[in-house]
């Protein structure tokens, strides 16, 4: 995943990164989306493998 794939005001931690590149492809977009959506509504400017854990599950993955 490129740098330019990540919203520029939040900061990926290297676990969330590996979560992510775990997602199936298709759905990714959606899922980062989302997985930004989950981190804002926290007060977060860091996304965690928490978070990325959390949208997994709203997906039912």
């Amino acid at each position: 995943m490129q740098n330019s794939d990540y919203d520029e005001g939040l900061t990926w931690t290297a676990e969330a990164k590996v979560k992510y590149k775990n997602i199936p492809y298709f759905v990714r977009s959606q899922a980062r989306q989302r997985i930004e959506q989950l981190a804002q509504a926290a007060g977060s400017d860091t996304i965690t493998a928490e978070i990325v854990e959390k949208a997994r599950v709203e997906f039912g993955q």
